[in-house]
């Protein structure tokens, strides 16, 4: 007698459609965190997987900094139309605009997207909210759980973490919590490259070796922009890049490759030594806990 098993990506691909719809039995008004970076466009796809051939019955909320990448701000809007989704825009300028927030001295706008995140959901009444983070990607990251209790003010506390024993998710919160879900929690960047070759998903094209204009600024190759970047003394010059994560320009930085199709990514990603936040995120940078301080905060 033949036994049957799910290869690899069958088996997180099962995992986080069941997250899906376990979510949309158990909550009011789910939302989905869509930046157009290729986590954000998995999750999506595999949203699209669970409710075919229905619609997703969720809407999908981007917050904005103001500093996003031209190509992945195309992209979101060309895939929301295509499949006839509602978008939800919060927008850091905005925020700055009215006197909300302040600009940063160093120019990111990746820290201050918790204030318009948080507004958004309290004014939605979003009672759940599916982000793209993995346990792969960073150290804070790694100790959430599938279902993410977040207080009244958005705060994660570490301590209050449910047991998710056998797959089973306890999303039960008080009046004013929300709870975050990570479908892909335990994607690895490999897999999440795999299973996009798998199931040829279409990426930004900043994800692919192209030539850019970039300058040097903390180990990283940044794109000048209305952010204010390059500062004087910091030059500028075209190189062969390409981007392992897409954030807010001011803190993402590219990596020299010449991986112009998906199979040259998958073998450049199988024999790198450092993880796609560790190698291109400055926010990250700012202390040993930056992520955990953040998502205490409010943060994804």
């Amino acid at each position: 007698m033949s036994s049957y098993a799910l290869s690899h990506l069958d088996a997180l691909e099962s995992e986080a459609v069941h997250v899906f719809r376990e979510v949309a039995g158990e909550f009011e008004r789910p939302v989905i965190l869509f930046s157009g970076g290729k986590d954000s466009i998995l999750m999506l796809h595999l949203a699209l997987k669970a409710f075919a051939p229905a619609t997703v019955p969720f809407s999908l909320l981007h917050v904005d900094t103001g500093h996003n990448f031209p190509e992945v701000l195309a992209y979101r809007d060309r895939v929301v139309a295509e499949h006839g989704l509602r978008l939800e825009v919060a927008s850091v300028q905005e925020f700055i605009d009215t006197g909300r927030l302040r600009e940063r001295p160093d120019g990111t706008r990746n820290p201050l997207q918790t204030p318009p995140l948080l507004d958004a959901i309290e004014r939605h009444r979003f009672d759940a909210v599916f982000g793209g983070g993995r346990r792969d990607e960073e150290k804070a990251r790694a100790k959430e759980r599938v279902f993410s209790l977040r207080d009244e003010f958005g705060g994660w506390d570490p301590r209050r973490q449910r047991p998710e024993l056998w797959q089973l998710y306890n999303g039960r919160h008080a009046p004013g919590e929300h709870v975050r879900v990570f479908p892909l929690s335990n994607f690895t960047e490999l897999d999440v490259w795999q299973y996009i070759a798998r199931e040829k998903i279409e990426l930004p094209s900043i994800y692919y070796a192209h030539e850019r204009e970039v300058f040097h600024r903390a180990g990283m190759w940044l794109a000048p922009g209305d952010w204010g970047g390059p500062r004087e003394g910091e030059r500028t010059e075209r190189r062969l890049v390409r981007y392992r994560t897409v954030g807010d320009m001011s803190c993402t930085g590219a990596v020299d490759s010449d991986a112009l199709t998906i199979e040259a990514v998958i073998a450049e990603i199988a024999a790198s030594r450092l993880t796609e936040r560790g190698a291109t995120r400055a926010d990250d940078k700012l202390s040993e806990a930056a992520m955990e301080d953040r998502k205490r905060e409010g943060y994804f």
